[in-house]
């Protein structure tokens, strides 16, 4: 257990206490004082080492097998004696300009939070480290802890929808600049930037429904204290959706603009063909009706009739090469 278990700790009025090393006597303690509770946080546990943790805590087998088959829509979940929350936070790989997810389960209950992490993401010493430094927050219990990690995820939403929007504007001024793009690349990459939104969009869009709840009453081990900071939380989750929504509009807009340019080149391509080809049948013509090898064929033996034919044929395809060229078909 001590390579699954990341953090173990006690925490008393807003501080880090020290406690018992067995996450059982560790409890016991934070239960005996009554104003104090454990976070322990793990990654990736096995569900033998889950189980030990699940049998001690009290936790709803459902939330358990939730936790360990990871794969979750974000969700909340109360039970008897939990609160159980599923978050995918996400991070942008600036490589490959790709998004990418995790998960994070959080159960919260009588005098404990529970933080299960799945992935190689950002890890949660970050948010322990910046609850510690603020004991007025912490000291709201084990919502606060719950808060924190709702309120990091949102904020590496914020991030990420940041630098998909700096990718769209470029991909945007590719498909827009005078040049124009490379026809065969721009509708993989659209559709290519529409997956990573996708991918974005499934993280943000179930997660805003359990912040509403968390900010509203009637949610266990949830204080009327703790409401505003979820309040705050959901008001930039939902800036965040809105935002995704946004990308994924303009995306759509974007495709729909290329098609629309790749279809009026092909128009101009097929303009300048049958202009061409309308120019090349003229000469085309004449030569065939004067290559059938009649005998009797009218100005066969006229002495000049062979440059005055190729003069004709050069003077009709120069008017009409003048006429296609004032139709911009040429």
């Amino acid at each position: 257990m001590s390579g699954v278990i990341v953090d173990c700790a006690i925490y008393k009025g807003g501080h880090r206490t020290p406690g018992p090393a067995d996450f059982s006597d560790a409890l016991a303690e934070a239960r005996r004082d009554g104003d104090a509770f454990l976070w322990i946080g793990l990654h990736e546990p096995t569900p033998e080492e889950f189980s030990l943790v699940s049998g001690e805590f009290g936790l709803h087998p459902l939330a358990v097998e939730d936790a360990l088959t990871a794969h979750q829509r974000p969700k909340l979940e109360v039970y008897d004696d939990s609160l159980f929350l599923v978050l995918k936070p996400c991070t942008y790989d600036d490589a490959t300009s790709s998004v990418s997810t995790e998960e994070l389960m959080v159960f919260v209950g009588d005098s404990f939070v529970v933080t299960v992490r799945h992935g190689e993401g950002q890890a949660l010493a970050e948010v322990r480290r910046r609850l510690e430094e603020a004991p007025k927050v912490l000291a709201h219990g084990p919502c606060a802890v719950l808060y924190a990690v709702g309120d990091a995820t949102v904020d590496h939403y914020i991030d990420v929808a940041a630098e998909l929007q700096v990718d769209l504007d470029q991909l945007e001024e590719e498909v827009f600049a005078p040049d124009g793009a490379d026809a065969k690349n721009t509708a993989s990459r659209v559709y290519g930037f529409k997956r990573q939104v996708l991918e974005f969009r499934r993280a943000t869009q179930p997660l805003v429904e359990p912040m509403r709840r968390l900010a509203e009453a009637g949610v266990p081990y949830v204080s009327p204290r703790s409401r505003p900071f979820f309040r705050d939380v959901s008001d930039h989750l939902a800036r965040v959706t809105e935002q995704v929504e946004g990308l994924d509009r303009l995306l759509t807009d974007i495709l729909g603009a290329h098609l629309t340019q790749v279809g009026v080149r092909q128009n101009d391509d097929m303009r300048k063909i049958s202009a061409w080809a309308a120019i090349a049948a003229v000469p085309t013509l004449i030569a065939g009706v004067y290559g059938m090898n009649f005998d009797h064929m009218p100005e066969l033996h006229t002495r000049y009739g062979y440059p005055v034919v190729l003069v004709g044929m050069l003077m009709v395809c120069a008017v009409l090469y003048r006429f296609f060229r004032k139709r911009d078909w040429l």
